[in-house]
């Protein structure tokens, strides 16, 4: 007979693992099977590699956040650094724009003072420079046309409105359309400068154009003032014989053009006087495009044939044409004078007088006040005369003088009147 617990087959049993326990009296047992056994073991092990882990953690952890929190703070450093630059760089952007503004708003308010100064200028001259054109005469010196300054400004219109320094600054916004090369402000700039150099150009062809008819005034005065003088005639006032002198004070800019006017004017004075004293003296012709059939001095009397004195000048002229008055002045006879016939005679002021005989009809009466170039008479052939013509006849303080004399210097002077 086998023992219990072995089979044939299979051979001898194996029985489980038993813990007992004893405690006095009382006696515990436990069977331990296998798998419970590995179970627990396995629960253990991780138990140990956790305890392990943790303690590692925990062991490390210190240092794992101390070096985040090193990281972090580099990382926060670094930002505060870069927003630092930046915003340093905008506010170098900033102010640099805000001087470039500035820069462009100072210089567009001077272009646009300028552009008034130029118009107020333009304002002084018109005057002046219509004075001067009806004073000077044509073959006088010319200066160039007056410049435009509307159209110069036309240019540069965005500058002239109220928001000169935005439409400025608009040129910022575009960079493409500019060269590589080259920058908004310094675009603008040149723009600036061209203007400017327009701007210069126009203040020296206005400082020209008055220099030049100040000049051209002066050369005038003095030709008329010379030919007056060589014909023996005396100016009331010594022109070109001033004294002058004094310490040399220089003058600014601003205070130049100013001078300039105010020397043109005094020259323009000067040949308005001069004209005006000229116009006094009995040098027009009183018959122009009329041939002189008799001159001043000796001559056969064309009655009795016997040597007389002429004193004046006959000039051929058909019956009822006009006779002229020479100069401006007022008649002091005016009527039947003997060998004059009808004659008409005029007092014109400085000793000088003129007479007007062999009239067929006058014009005027005593006291009344005529110019040059007025009508007295119709010519005729009344008094002592042979045939219609006009008997014309210069006074200088009761003496009679050769009128060719002055005709010819109001023939010299007339391009100058």
């Amino acid at each position: 007979m086998k023992a219990s617990g072995q089979f044939p087959v299979f051979g001898r049993r194996r029985e489980p693992h038993t813990i007992i326990i004893a405690r006095g009296d009382e006696i515990r047992h436990f069977t331990v099977r296998p798998w419970l056994a590995a179970f627990v073991g396995s629960a253990l092990f991780a138990i140990a590699i956790g305890y392990l882990l943790a303690t590692t953690y925990l062991v490390m952890r210190d240092d794992l956040i101390g070096a985040s929190l090193a990281r972090q703070a580099r990382m926060q450093q670094a930002y505060e650094d870069r927003i630092s630059s930046l915003r340093s760089q905008v506010d170098r952007i900033t102010s640099r724009q805000l001087l470039d503004q500035q820069l462009m708003e100072n210089k567009v308010s001077e272009l646009l003072q300028r552009q008034t100064q130029l118009s107020d200028r333009h304002g002084r001259l018109g005057q002046v420079l219509d004075r001067a054109a009806a004073e000077l005469p044509e073959t006088a010196p010319r200066p160039a046309e007056k410049p435009d300054v509307k159209a110069e400004f036309d240019a540069y219109a965005p500058l002239r409105t109220a928001d000169a320094a935005a439409a400025a600054f608009s040129l910022w916004d575009t960079r493409n359309a500019l060269p590589a090369d080259e920058s908004a402000a310094d675009h603008a700039d040149k723009l600036f400068v061209a203007i400017n150099k327009s701007l210069r150009s126009i203040e020296e062809e206005q400082m020209a154009r008055v220099t030049t008819l100040a000049a051209s005034a002066y050369e005038t005065a003095d030709q008329l003032a010379g030919a007056l003088q060589a014909a023996g005639l005396k100016l009331d006032a010594d022109y070109g014989k001033q004294d002058v002198g004094g310490p040399l004070i220089p003058i600014d800019s601003s205070a130049i053009f100013e001078a300039k006017v105010k020397e043109l004017d005094e020259a323009l004075d000067q040949l308005e006087a001069l004209k005006k004293e000229a116009r006094r003296y009995p040098i027009a012709n009183p018959a122009p495009g009329q041939p002189i059939t008799s001159g001043f001095g000796v001559r056969k009397d064309p009655l009795l044939g016997t040597p007389a004195l002429h004193s004046g000048i006959d000039f051929r002229f058909a019956v009822g044409s006009p006779a002229r008055a020479t100069a401006p002045g007022v008649v002091t006879s005016a009527g039947w004078n003997g060998g004059y016939g009808r004659m008409v005679e005029i007092d014109h002021g400085n000793g000088f007088a003129t007479r007007y005989g062999h009239l067929s009809r006058i014009e005027v009466k005593v006291g009344d006040r005529v110019t040059a170039g007025m009508v007295v008479g119709a010519t005729g052939s009344s008094g002592r005369s042979t045939g219609p013509h006009l008997h014309y006849e210069v006074r200088h303080n009761g003496d009679a003088i050769d009128p060719l004399g002055l005709l010819k210097l109001g023939k010299k002077v007339a391009k100058l009147l």
